[in-house]
């Protein structure tokens, strides 16, 4: 990868990004009702026979499937930025139904506790990851290079780094069965255990992967070269059906883990 080339790149698609984000507002304004479907499963757009260690499939997950302009804008940009990866979406009920399938009892019972979506989809990336394999992104994600020069063929897991050099976990490419990823999984189960963080942040988010896998020798890129967010879509178009809001505003008003008395 060439860096400057990759900058430059990042900031002509964060510029077209607003510049069709801005378009949205008339457009949602004279057409409130409209939204566009997200699709459960899609194909890749170019098939490939070239193995590679990080399985070509594009995780994400959101509350509904069907969403704003600016969001299907943002789901249509990375297929074309990753033609050779399978695409894979999951709702709110089939992310518990994954869970059900695929785990133990004891991980789903500590699924359901969890009360906050968001705090519900930190925890699914990791199982659906280490289930499956592939890359996850946040719904508001968006690559700013070919995924394939991104996660090279060989390679079996990166973390992406924030401005100030932490983990963060809306980009999260790895293989299956990653010891890595069991262990965020352990410690995401511990803190709904325990029950002492009330942040989604710290209890199931970025905060888990800076405590587990912050100093470590991980492979990571820095979001400048992999991924952004927020240049598509924003929070008004992302929970414009959701009364409650954002996670961060909605974990003022409810607890976010909440299990069953005894």
């Amino acid at each position: 990868m060439k860096p400057a080339l990759i900058l430059l790149t990042s900031r002509i698609i964060k510029l077209v990004a607003n510049l069709l984000k801005l378009a949205c507002y008339p457009f949602h304004a004279l057409f409130p009702g409209k939204r566009f479907t997200l699709p459960e499963a899609a194909p890749p757009l170019l098939a490939t026979r070239k193995p590679a260690g990080i399985p070509r499939i594009i995780w994400q997950t959101n509350f509904t499937a069907e969403v704003t302009l600016p969001v299907y804008l943002n789901y249509l940009f990375n297929r074309l930025m990753a033609p050779h990866h399978a695409y894979r979406f999951m709702v709110t009920e089939a992310r518990e139904r994954f869970i059900r399938e695929h785990y133990s009892t004891d991980i789903l019972e500590h699924y359901a506790w969890l009360q906050i979506g968001a705090a519900q989809a930190d925890f699914w990336r990791l199982l659906v990851l280490q289930e499956h394999g592939g890359v996850y992104l946040d719904i508001d994600a968006h690559l700013v290079w070919p995924l394939e020069g991104i996660v090279p063929t060989d390679m079996q897991e990166l973390y992406i780094t924030n401005r100030r050099g932490e983990i963060s976990n809306y980009f999260i490419a790895s293989r299956p069965d990653n010891p890595h990823l069991a262990e965020l999984i352990q410690a995401v189960r511990d803190n709904i255990e325990e029950n002492v963080i009330r942040g989604v942040y710290d209890l199931t988010g970025p905060g888990v992967f800076k405590r587990i896998l912050g100093g470590r020798d991980v492979p990571t890129v820095s979001y400048r070269y992999a991924c952004n967010q927020g240049s598509f879509t924003n929070e008004h178009f992302q929970y414009i059906d959701k009364a409650e809001g954002k996670w961060t505003r909605h974990q003022k008003s409810i607890e976010v883990v909440k299990r069953p008395i005894d």
